[in-house]
C-alpha cells in the first residue's frame, strides 16, 4: 500500500512537470467580506503519454482560509460536468494540493480549458481595526500577483474588483490599469511554477461583515406527515470594532451614521415552510418580516439592535415542512433530501456547524451521503412523548461554510412500518389501564369494618377545629375595636368610635350564632365538650362588656368629664380583667 501511493506521488510529480499552462485568467471578487477567486485556465499536455489529471495549488499565505474548491470543464454548466477534486501531496513540497480528474485522459499535444472557483473567508482585515460611528470602515487585503500554479505559465492577467472606488493603496506590479472599482495587473509573460509576489490593496468596503461564529441545525423527522426544522445561530459582526459610544440619535438621523452596521438581511426558507418563529432568550421577536414566494419564503431578520463592530447576536428560528417533500420510502427502505445547511443571508459564513438529524423511533442501518466532507459524531439517543428505548439521532460537523455549501444530504434507513402502531396502541393502552383503575376503586369496598365511634369522633373534631377558628376569630374583633377607640382618642371624631362600634356589634351577634349552633351539633352528638363551649360563651360575655364599659370611659375622657389620670388607672383595671378572662379562655381552647 505504501509503495502504490509513493508511485502515486510521482506520476502527479511527473504531470506536474509535463503539463503546463497556455493562460490564466484570474478575477479576484473583493466587493463582499469574502474573497472571491475564479480562474478560466488553459492546459496543454506536453508529456508523451495522455494525463488524467492536473494539479492546483494554493498560495501559502491563503490555503488556511479556503471554504471552497470547485472546478468545471470550460464552458460546461451541467452540474454533472463537475470535476472530482482531491486533496493530494507533491512530492518535497509543502502546502496544499489538489488533484483534479479530467473528463477524458488529456492526449500528448491536447488542450483543455478549465473554470476554477475558490472562495476564502477572514481574508479581509479590518484596518484600522476601530472606527467611530461616523467612519467609513477599510480593509487590507493580501495575496498573489500571479497565480500560484506548479506549472509553467506562459501568459496571464489578474482583476481584482473592489467595492467602492475609494482606495488608500495598491501594489503597482507591471503598471496595473484602474477604472472605478477595478484594477487590471498583467498581462505577465513566462511565469516560472510557484511564483510569487504580494499584492496588497487597502480600500473602503462598506459591506456586511456578518459572521455566524456558530449555528446548531436539527431536522426532526416524523412519519406522521411532518418535518420540523430549528436553526439555533449566533452571530457577530466580524468587521472594524466600534470605538467609543453608540448615538441611536445620530444613527437614524444621519444616513451615513454606522455604514458599515448591519440592521437587518434576508434568510430565505424552502416553499413550503409554515409556523415560521424567530425568537431568542427574551421571547418572540416581533420586528421580523415573511414573504411568501412562488419558490421561496424570504423572511426579513431584523435583530432587537443594529450590529456594529465586535456585537454580538443570538436567535433561534424554526419552521415545519411536509415530509412528502423530503422523505421518500420504497417498501421499509427510506431516504430524507434535505439541505445540509440553508441559507441565512447573502454571502454568508458559518465558522462552526452542527447538524442533528432526528430519525423515526426504531429506525435502523442508517447511511448518509453528502455532497462534500463532514465530521460524523456518534450517534445519539433523543426521547421525546411516548418514546421508549429513543430515536436516533445523527450528528455531523463541519466548520468554514460559505454558500456553495447549500447542498443536499441524503439519509438511508429502513423502518418497520409496523412500529407506526406503537405510540398510538400505548395511548390506548395508557386510558385503558386508567379506565379500568377507576372502575376498580368505584365499585370496590376497601374498608374492612364500620366503626360508628370513630365516625362520631371524627364529626366532633371537625365541629371543635370550627369553634376554634370562630372563637379566635372574635377575640380579633376586640382588638380592632381598640384600634377605633384609639384612632377616635386621637381625632375626637365621635362618628370612628361609632362606625367600630356598629362593625363590633353586627359581626359579634353573627360570630356568637354561629357558636352557638356548633354547640348545639355537639350536645345532639352527646360531647362533654358541649359544656366547655357553654363556659366560653360566658367569658366572652364578660370580655365584651369590659371591651364597651372602656369605649364609655374614653368618651367622658374626650368630653372632659373624667380626669386622665383616673382614666388611665381604670383602663389598666379593665385591661387586667380582660386579660384574666381571655387567658381562661384561652386555656379552655387548649383543652378542648
Amino acid at each position: 500500500m505504501a509503495g502504490l501511493l509513493w508511485r502515486l506521488l510521482l506520476c502527479l510529480a511527473a504531470a506536474a512537470a509535463d503539463l503546463q499552462l497556455d493562460e490564466a485568467r484570474r478575477t479576484l471578487d473583493l466587493s463582499t467580506h469574502l474573497a472571491k477567486v475564479s480562474a478560466e485556465l488553459s492546459l496543454t499536455n506536453a508529456a508523451g503519454t495522455a494525463a488524467s489529471t492536473f494539479l492546483l495549488a494554493l498560495e501559502p499565505g491563503l490555503e488556511p482560509r479556503l471554504a471552497y474548491l470547485g472546478v468545471q470543464v470550460k464552458g460546461e454548466e451541467e452540474e454533472e460536468n463537475t470535476l472530482e477534486v482531491r486533496e493530494t501531496k507533491v512530492k518535497g513540497k509543502s502546502g496544499k494540493f489538489f488533484s483534479v480528474k479530467l473528463p477524458s485522459p488529456l492526449a500528448p499535444g491536447g488542450k483543455v480549458r478549465v473554470s476554477v472557483e475558490m472562495v476564502f473567508t477572514h481574508v479581509l482585515q479590518p484596518y484600522p481595526t476601530h472606527i467611530t460611528q461616523s467612519e467609513k470602515q477599510f480593509v487590507v487585503f493580501e495575496g498573489n500577483h500571479y497565480f500560484y500554479s506548479p506549472y509553467f505559465t506562459k501568459t496571464q492577467t489578474t482583476r481584482v474588483k473592489l467595492a467602492s472606488r475609494n482606495v488608500e493603496s495598491y501594489t503597482k506590479l507591471g503598471n496595473p490599469s484602474r477604472t472605478e472599482d477595478m484594477i487590471e495587473y498583467g498581462p505577465f509573460k513566462d511565469i516560472p511554477p510557484y511564483s510569487q509576489d504580494t499584492l496588497k490593496v487597502h480600500y473602503e468596503n462598506n459591506s456586511p461583515f456578518l459572521t455566524i461564529t456558530s449555528m446548531t441545525r436539527v431536522i426532526e423527522v416524523s412519519h406522521w406527515g411532518n418535518i420540523a426544522v430549528e436553526e439555533t445561530v449566533d452571530l457577530k459582526h466580524t468587521g472594524a470594532v466600534l470605538k467609543g459610544p453608540f448615538s441611536r440619535y445620530d444613527y437614524q438621523r444621519q444616513p451615513d451614521s454606522g455604514i458599515s452596521s448591519v440592521k437587518s438581511f434576508k434568510t430565505i426558507l424552502p416553499a413550503a415552510a409554515q409556523d415560521v418563529y424567530y425568537r431568542d432568550e427574551i421571547g418572540n421577536i416581533s420586528t421580523s418580516h415573511l414573504l411568501v414566494l412562488d419558490d421561496s419564503v424570504e423572511m426579513e431578520i431584523r435583530p432587537r439592535f443594529p450590529l456594529f463592530g465586535g456585537w454580538k447576536t443570538h436567535y433561534i428560528i424554526g419552521y415545519n415542512l411536509p415530509s412528502y417533500e423530503y422523505l421518500y420510502n420504497l417498501g421499509d427502505q427510506y431516504a430524507l433530501k434535505m439541505r445540509f445547511v440553508d441559507h441565512v443571508f447573502d454571502e454568508q459564513v458559518t465558522d462552526s456547524l452542527t447538524v442533528k438529524i432526528v430519525l423515526p423511533e426504531g429506525a435502523k442501518n442508517i447511511h448518509v451521503d453528502s455532497p462534500y466532507e463532514i465530521n460524523r459524531a456518534s450517534d445519539e439517543l433523543h426521547y421525546t412523548y411516548l418514546d421508549t428505548f429513543g430515536r436516533p439521532v445523527i450528528v455531523a460537523h463541519k466548520s468554514n461554510l460559505v454558500e456553495q455549501h447549500i447542498q443536499d444530504i441524503v439519509v438511508h434507513y429502513t423502518f418497520n412500518k409496523i412500529l407506526m402502531l406503537q405510540e398510538p396502541l400505548l395511548v390506548v393502552g395508557a386510558f385503558y389501564i386508567l379506565f379500568f383503575t377507576v372502575i376498580v376503586y368505584v365499585r370496590l369496598d376497601f374498608s374492612i369494618t364500620k366503626d360508628p365511634a370513630a365516625e362520631a369522633r371524627m364529626k366532633v373534631a371537625c365541629i371543635t377545629e370550627q369553634v376554634l377558628t370562630l372563637v379566635n376569630k372574635r377575640l380579633g374583633l376586640y382588638r380592632h375595636f381598640d384600634e377605633a377607640v384609639n384612632k377616635y382618642k386621637q381625632s375626637r371624631d365621635i362618628s370612628t368610635l361609632n362606625s367600630g362600634k356598629k362593625s363590633l356589634e353586627t359581626e359579634h351577634k353573627a360570630l356568637t350564632n354561629e357558636i352557638a349552633a356548633l354547640q348545639s351539633k355537639l350536645k345532639t352528638e352527646g360531647s362533654d365538650l358541649c359544656d366547655k363551649v357553654s363556659e366560653i360563651q360566658k367569658l366572652d360575655g364578660q370580655v365584651k362588656e369590659l371591651v364597651l364599659k372602656s369605649s364609655v370611659e374614653a368618651e367622658r375622657l374626650v368630653a372632659g368629664k373624667l380626669k386622665k389620670d383616673t382614666y388611665i388607672e381604670n383602663e389598666k383595671m379593665h385591661s387586667n380583667k380582660r386579660q384574666d378572662l381571655v387567658t381562661k379562655i384561652d386555656n379552655i381552647l387548649d383543652a378542648l
